[in-house]
């Protein structure tokens, strides 16, 4: 299910990264319509370039969400990570204590095995939520570099 999540996620993030190389294309066919006689920008006129400026780096810089998380957790899990020792106090030595120490060091290695996935789950969960952030983040540029490149073309229009 987080598989599947993850998979969305970085297909969205695509799409929008999509959306960013659109509109820096749409950008440059405005600024060619704002031109003086079809050859320069008038200076007062010059729009603001979205790509410049520290919010744009910040936003659209190379994902490091693939990269390797050398301060992860730094607890090693082995097969043997359970009690070394016997589990049960013996009293009488018999089957029924041999059946229960066997059936508790069964549970016990239940419960490692639940707990690294719980640790992997919570890692992935964790990526998710940054590129959610990032996602986010590149949806309000883009609506912000949008709602600019809407304002230029109704005053273009309104200036012909």
């Amino acid at each position: 299910m987080l598989d599947q999540q993850g998979e969305q996620l970085d297909r969205i993030e695509e799409g929008m990264d999509q959306i960013n190389q659109d509109m820096r294309d749409a950008e440059k066919n405005l600024e060619g319509l704002e031109k003086c006689c079809g050859l320069c920008v008038l200076p007062w006129k010059r729009a603001k370039n979205f790509e410049r400026g520290g919010d744009y780096d910040k936003t659209w810089k190379a994902s490091e969400d693939g990269k390797v998380n050398t301060n992860g957790p730094r607890v090693i899990v082995g097969e043997n990570a359970g009690p070394q020792g016997p589990i049960i106090t013996r009293i009488t030595n018999d089957a029924r204590e041999d059946e229960m120490e066997e059936n508790l060091t069964q549970v016990s290695g239940m419960l490692g095995n639940l707990r690294n996935m719980a640790i992997d789950m919570g890692s992935e969960i964790e990526s998710q939520n940054r590129q959610v952030d990032r996602i986010n983040n590149k949806g309000t540029h883009l609506n912000d570099r949008v709602d600019a490149a809407n304002k230029r073309a109704v005053k273009i229009l309104r200036d012909q």
